[in-house]
Order: structure tokens, then C-alpha cells, then sequence
């Protein structure tokens, strides 16, 4: 038997990753699509599959030379509506279950968006889709702007962007738009009798925080109303089989800090009363782990309700675990979980009593499940890359747990190579957000530098999500401080277990992990190498150039800049830049407009000029989460030069 051998940065072109799934009517079947990388051809093409629950036999529904994505079955289960960019833009199309070639069923000029709705009549399929009008070349040609946020990570220049809501009358072909507000106009939804379509409302024009939505219905003559509005988070959001009530998680604009929990509620539409149904949950509801792999089909999840509307299906994020969880909506309080073990779940589908949903590990990307929510049973459908994993030598994690400077418990996690001897050259991952959290989920960049022979240490500081408010919200006006004390103490505690060597760290994070990244080699030079990927380093530039910084920097910071000019200062790694010694690699997505590219350019020019080694990375046309699901050159460029940098400056000087 072949001897197996440690991850290599090429096996992400080997791994395939589940982006989404759908139980056919009956649950007898279901339809799923997939995604994997062509090395030779540096592109990334998604199949569709059909899987028989009864038989157990599996079919693949399209060619693999396209991005076929979400697919839908039909109300009568004959045909699955999907989307696919095999004509140059994403389009609709139909598929007979039981054989034939897809049919192309809308020829928008510049493509739909992803999500789209059957009729519970199966008659009419509603969408959304970018203006027709062809876009100005805003390198060439003048343009004007209104919007107080006018432009948008992974979505470009909102005039020339934003969406609509159409509906294809799918006997006549006839497409009709529905909506024309200046809004970002997405996920369509029915409703039970087929009569209006609700809506996100984003990106509206005059909005300070434009990705969070308004809950908005239009009826099939374009008649619009608002139903819910002006909250600090929603999402979710879904109709109750009576059709009068909506299901959504989200956190009203309360006054409360940023990071504070969510919870579902229940809104009566015509008297707008609204009934939270986890009031006494501690970490709230919704939340997800941060990955490392394309899968962001998974987390298109819109909350389910049982057929007797008296159960939701949604999320919860609690510490390194995501699981499913059953929400009763009337009587007492009722929050029970329906997965366990360490892992993350996603929620795909339910029919009737049979719950999709989708599971990953530390050492295994997703795969499909299905829980029979009466009996409790579960069982994996798929094993989409266990063939592969089988020939891997995959590395062992360890809990950790320890007490911060003031005595508040951290949670964390040292993934260990698979070869080589303690105490390992150890690498801090931080994760972003911050409101976000690591845990058991795969993380391809965890696994490649395992796989390179070193120790990863992956933990969750403060401002992370699914310990309570508390922690979540620690460190509103005071970055820099107990999150990064979070961090060094986990430095010291993987020291003091002999499993990190002190002469062999190195540092990286993406957004606020980069943010800590650059705060971290201006208050200590312990650290060998760092790498920075599209940062926050200077909070007064990212208040008026980020896309998020009107309100999260007034969020975060406690106040304007003008309001606060001495906590903006006192939070920007910026200020601390010219006391950084580590070789420092700044990795910038060149159309990030979360964390823009001036953010890095600024933290690279003071390294410049105070004698640091500092080069940078750029990464052309790439948004935010280039590195994750951006082109292939790009992400092969940033595993490429992760290996390099850290090789070059965590062990090489330690020799």
C-alpha cells in the first residue's frame, strides 16, 4: 500500500466542494452542484448531479465545462431550473429529470444573479437581474455620483450594478421586471398563494449601512410595500405557510454594540407586530465559521418552516461548533439542536421531515447529509473527496483553552503537522470580521502550511462570536487591546505546552485579521514574518473610502472621526507602523473596496521609510475575498507566496 504524504498547495485543484443542494418534491431525489478547478486551464467550472435516495445511483446532469449553479427543482419534480454562464453571461435554464438537453429559458444581455424562485405553481420563475443598459467605461468616460455608498465590494459601481426583480412567464416566455428604485433588489421569495414576491432591499441609495436589507413585497402588477426596515441586521428572512407571518433572524437598530447576538422573530405582516423567539438564548442565533474554500453557495440559506408552521430551521454558532437548530414559533421558548459533533453545518433543504444539509471537519471539505428530524437518524450522502483525503497525511488538532490577562477563558486550536517533532515553526492565523469566529471547519490555507511543517494556531479573541455579548462586543473603541492580548496569550500558552518554538513564528489574516496582523508587528518583534492581507491599517482613511466605513467605523470607533479623533488615532496600526522590524508581506486585492488598497499602501510606505523589509503582493481585479474564491492565478499567487515568505523568514532565520 502506498505510503501517504503530507497536503501540498496543489491539492486544492484536486479537492471538489459541494456548493449547494435541493431535495426533489417527493425527498426521493437530490440535485446538488459542485465545484472544482481546472490547474491547465486556471478556471473553476461547477457540475450538477443527480442523486436517487432509493437506488443510490448517481447522474451527472451537466457537462463540467460551465459554472452551473443552484440548481431548483420544479413544484411537480419533472424539471430543475438552474443557472450557468455557458453563453459568456449567467443565464436561466430548464432540465428534464428524466433526460434530455437544457433549455435555455432568459437572454438578459448582462445575466441574472444567482438567486431565483419558483412559482408554487410552477407557472412563472422570479429573478434578478443588472439593468440592461450597457455600462459606462469608467476608465474613459465621466461619471457622477448621489449614493452615499457608491460603490461595493464584489459588486463594482452600484448605478451600473444593482439588480431587479423580474418574472419569466415560463408558457409564454414573457419576462416582466417588477422593480425600479435605485435598490440592490435580490433572493426572490414567493409567497404561499403565488401572489407577491419578497424581497432584500440593499444598497439603497440614501442608506449609511447599504448591505443591510429592508424586507421589501412587490405583487405580480409592481405594486411595492416595505416591511421591515431600518434594523441593524437582517437576514434569512422567510414566509410562514399561512402566508401572514415572516420568518427572519436578525438584531434591531437597538442602540446595542456592534457584535451584539441575534434571534428570530416572527412578524405579522398586516399588524407589523414582531415576536422574538429567543430572547433567552445567550449567543443568539444565525453566525457561521470562517472557511477557506469556495463554497459560498452554502450559506444562501433563507429560514425554513415546518409544514405546520410551528417549527423554524436555522443556525447557531456556538464557540468552534455550527449547527442546525429547530426554533419553536408559539408558546414557550423552544431552541433545540438537530447536529452535534464537532463540525460545521450548513442547512440546505427540508421536505417535509427530511432535513439537507451540508457538514464539514477540520480534515474533510463538505458533504451532503440527510437527518430525518422525527426518528433523529442521520446519514452522508456524499463523499465527494474521500478517495483523495485517503491518500493524505492529515494533521492532528488540539483543543486549547486558557485565561486571558483579565481572566476570561479563551478557546483556540493548534493543528500539527503531520511530520516533524514539537515544538513545530507555528503560524498565528487570526480570522476577520471580527465578529466572526474560528472552529472545526476545513481551512485549506490550515492544511497547506501543515502540510509544509507547521503548526497552525487558530484561536478566538475577543470581538469573536458564539461566546455572549460580553466577549463579542469587548472591544468596541479599544482595538489593540484585549484581542490582542487574546492573541499573545495564546502564543504563550502554545509555548508553555512545548507545541509552538519561540524563535519560529509568523503571523497572517485576512481584513480585521490582517488589521491585527499590522498591529502586531508595530507592538512586538517576536514574530519573525508577517502577512497582512487587505487590512484595516488606517481608521480614518477606511471611514471615508471603505464601503462599510461610514457606519462601521462609527460602529467600532465610538463616534466620528471629528468625534473621536484620539480613539481612531489610538486603533490604527498606522500610528505604530514605524516601529515594525518584522519582514512584513502586505497582500492587497487591487478592487477590494472593504478594506482598499490604500490601506495597505500606507502601512507599506511608513515600513518604506523606517529601513523594514516590506514587499507587497497585488492581486489585479480582485475583490475582498480574492484568496478564497477569487480567479485561480490569484489565489495560487497567495498560497504561493504565503509558502515562500514564511519559508524565507521563519525558518531561514532560524537556522
Amino acid at each position: 500500500m502506498p505510503s501517504k504524504r503530507a497536503i501540498q498547495p496543489e491539492d486544492l485543484f484536486n479537492l471538489r466542494f459541494l456548493n449547494g443542494g435541493k431535495l426533489s418534491p417527493d425527498a426521493s431525489q437530490v440535485v446538488y452542484s459542485v465545484s472544482q478547478i481546472n490547474a491547465q486551464e486556471d478556471k473553476e467550472y461547477l457540475t450538477i448531479y443527480l442523486l436517487d435516495l432509493e437506488r443510490g445511483s448517481l447522474k451527472q446532469l451537466t457537462n463540467g465545462l460551465a459554472k452551473d449553479s443552484n440548481p431548483q427543482w420544479s413544484p411537480d419534480g419533472e424539471s430543475i431550473a438552474f443557472v450557468s454562464d455557458r453563453a459568456g453571461v449567467q443565464q436561466l435554464y430548464l432540465l428534464p429529470v428524466d433526460g434530455g438537453e437544457a433549455r435555455q429559458l432568459t437572454e438578459v444581455e448582462r445575466g441574472i444573479g444567482g438567486g431565483f424562485a419558483w412559482s408554487p405553481d410552477g407557472g412563472r420563475i422570479a429573478f434578478s437581474a443588472a439593468p440592461a443598459a450597457e455600462p459606462l467605461d469608467l476608465g474613459k468616460e465621466p461619471y457622477r455620483v448621489d449614493r452615499t455608498v457608491y460603490r461595493f465590494d464584489a459588486i463594482g459601481y452600484l448605478d451600473q450594478t444593482i439588480q431587479d426583480i423580474y418574472v419569466l412567464e415560463l408558457a409564454s416566455g414573457e419576462t416582466r421586471q417588477l422593480t425600479d428604485d435605485r435598490s440592490n433588489n435580490v433572493n426572490p421569495r414567493w409567497s404561499p398563494e403565488g401572489n407577491e414576491i419578497l424581497y432584500d432591499a440593499t444598497m439603497r441609495a440614501d442608506a449609511v449601512r447599504a448591505m443591510t436589507p429592508d424586507l421589501m413585497t412587490v405583487d405580480l402588477g409592481g405594486v411595492r410595500k416595505t416591511i421591515l426596515g431600518g434594523w441593524a441586521s437582517i437576514e434569512g428572512a422567510n414566509f410562514m405557510p399561512d402566508g401572514v407571518r415572516i420568518v427572519f433572524v436578525g438584531r434591531p437598530n437597538d442602540g446595542k454594540p456592534i457584535g451584539s447576538k441575534s434571534d428570530l422573530y416572527a412578524l405579522d405582516i398586516a399588524t407589523g407586530d414582531i415576536d422574538n423567539r429567543t430572547t433567552g438564548w445567550r449567543i443568539g442565533v444565525g453566525g457561521r465559521l470562517s472557511l477557506d474554500m469556495p463554497i459560498a453557495g452554502l450559506s444562501e440559506w433563507n429560514t425554513a418552516i415546518t409544514d405546520d408552521g410551528e417549527t423554524a430551521i436555522t443556525t447557531v454558532q456556538e464557540g468552534g461548533v455550527n449547527h442546525i437548530y429547530r426554533v419553536a414559533l408559539s408558546g414557550t421558548e423552544s431552541c433545540q439542536a438537530l447536529t452535534e459533533g464537532e463540525r460545521a453545518v450548513f442547512p440546505l433543504d427540508l421536505r417535509g421531515d427530511q432535513l439537507l444539509y451540508a457538514s464539514t471537519s477540520l480534515n474533510a471539505p463538505p458533504d451532503l447529509h440527510l437527518a430525518e428530524m422525527t426518528g433523529g437518524s442521520h446519514r452522508q450522502l456524499s463523499h465527494l473527496n474521500g478517495d483523495h483525503l485517503s491518500t493524505l497525511d492529515l494533521p492532528c488538532t488540539e483543543r486549547l483553552l486558557w485565561e486571558s490577562v483579565d481572566g476570561v477563558e479563551v478557546e483556540g486550536w493548534y493543528m500539527k503537522p503531520a511530520r516533524g517533532e514539537a515544538p513545530y515553526p507555528t503560524i498565528l492565523y487570526i480570522h476577520g470580521g471580527p465578529h466572526a469566529a474560528y472552529g472545526y471547519g476545513f481551512h485549506f490555507d490550515f492544511q497547506m502550511l501543515a502540510g509544509a511543517g507547521y503548526g497552525v494556531l487558530f484561536l478566538n479573541h475577543r470581538a469573536s462570536t458564539g461566546y455572549g455579548d460580553g466577549f463579542s462586543t469587548a472591544i468596541k473603541g479599544d482595538w489593540g487591546n484585549l484581542d490582542y492580548q487574546d492573541l499573545m496569550t495564546g502564543v504563550d500558552h502554545a509555548l508553555s505546552l512545548g507545541l509552538a518554538d519561540a524563535e519560529r513564528l509568523g503571523v497572517c489574516g485576512t481584513s480585521g485579521g490582517g488589521n491585527l496582523s499590522c498591529w502586531i508587528v508595530g507592538q512586538t518583534d517576536r514574530f519573525k514574518a508577517a502577512i497582512p492581507q487587505n487590512p484595516v491599517t488606517n481608521w480614518r482613511s477606511f471611514y471615508g473610502t471603505s464601503d462599510i466605513g461610514i457606519y462601521f467605523g462609527v460602529e467600532q470607533m465610538g463616534g466620528h472621526p471629528h468625534e473621536v479623533p484620539e480613539v481612531y488615532d489610538k486603533c490604527s496600526p498606522i500610528s505604530y507602523a514605524h516601529n515594525c522590524k518584522t519582514p512584513t508581506l502586505l497582500v492587497q486585492s487591487e478592487l477590494d473596496w472593504r478594506c482598499p488598497a490604500e490601506q495597505s499602501e500606507q502601512f507599506y510606505t511608513v515600513l518604506k521609510a523606517n529601513g523594514c523589509i516590506v514587499e507587497m503582493l497585488r492581486q489585479p481585479g480582485g475583490s475582498h475575498g480574492a484568496s478564497i474564491y477569487g480567479a485561480i492565478n490569484l489565489r495560487r499567487a497567495h498560497n504561493d507566496a504565503m509558502l515562500d515568505w514564511f519559508a524565507r523568514y521563519v525558518l531561514a532565520e532560524a537556522k
